[in-house]
């Protein structure tokens, strides 16, 4: 185990899987964990059980039954915040401060819907402009920052497990990886989970749940993300897809992504 390791998970319901997180914390240890798409508000959140999981600090932004992201930690937190986007009021962001000064932050973009076309369909053009407002927010940063969750896209052709037939489905369409390269570049950020596994290998962390056998089929995407500012991959060891907790029991149908730094 690295000196500090964080994990990322779109958990798809903290409540329905509280097991599920209690094994993964237990198992393997972080000491920061990232959750989306909770899916409760912050009166509901499992405070207690989290704490009981060996979490100091716990610093949810939700909303009932929708969206949704915490901050587990079992490290000090100096201060935790979170901003909204598109001036909608939606729960898809929460940040900390460690005592280092290094800033983690916990993303869950709009997944966007079916319809690639922003004319007609909102919940798309919600999406692109989510992600420009990151750009343009990303440009302002002036401090070490480490960038995680599901951003719902896959970027690369090896993100995906056919880039013929998912060009223009969302989550890979040019606009939304026009985009997410957009956002990269903006802060000079490195991707940690490419940095680890080269562009020309096949790298997913979604499986959808229509899939008999998901291992079998293969067909993922890889919406789940590791950013981190170019000043610290100095710090950066490794990281891993832990695709075995998306075989749990009631899994989600994201796997949770780690990775180990020599110290955050």
């Amino acid at each position: 185990m690295g000196a500090f390791r964080l994990i990322t998970w779109n958990v798809n319901s903290v409540r329905a899987r509280l097991e599920q997180v209690a094994r993964l914390s237990h198992e393997q240890r972080p000491h920061i964990l990232c959750l989306q798409e909770t899916k409760v508000d912050d009166n509901g959140f499992p405070h207690k059980a989290m704490r009981a999981a060996g979490y100091r600090h716990v610093c949810p932004r939700g909303q009932r039954m929708h969206h949704g992201v915490a901050i587990l930690a079992r490290v000090p937190v100096v201060h935790s915040y979170s901003l909204d986007w598109c001036g909608k009021g939606d729960a898809r962001h929460i940040a900390v401060r460690l005592e280092s000064g290094v800033e983690v932050h916990c993303f869950y973009v709009p997944a966007g819907g079916d319809e690639p076309d922003p004319e007609t369909n909102p919940r798309f053009a919600h999406k692109l402009a989510f992600l420009d407002e990151m750009r343009a927010w990303a440009e302002t940063l002036d401090r070490p920052v480490v960038l995680v969750g599901d951003l719902n896209v896959a970027p690369l052709e090896t993100d995906v497990w056919s880039h013929k037939q998912l060009r223009n489905v969302i989550s890979h369409t040019p606009p939304e990886r026009t985009r997410l390269d957009a956002l990269l570049a903006a802060h000079d950020w490195v991707d940690a989970m490419r940095a680890a596994v080269p562009a020309e290998h096949k790298l997913f962390t979604w499986w959808s749940y229509r899939a008999r056998d998901w291992q079998a089929s293969n067909r993922g995407r890889r919406l789940d993300h590791i950013w981190v500012s170019r000043p610290l991959m100095d710090r950066f060891r490794t990281m891993r897809v832990l695709d075995d907790v998306r075989d749990w029991p009631r899994p989600s149908d994201h796997a949770p992504v780690l990775a180990d730094f020599d110290d955050l």
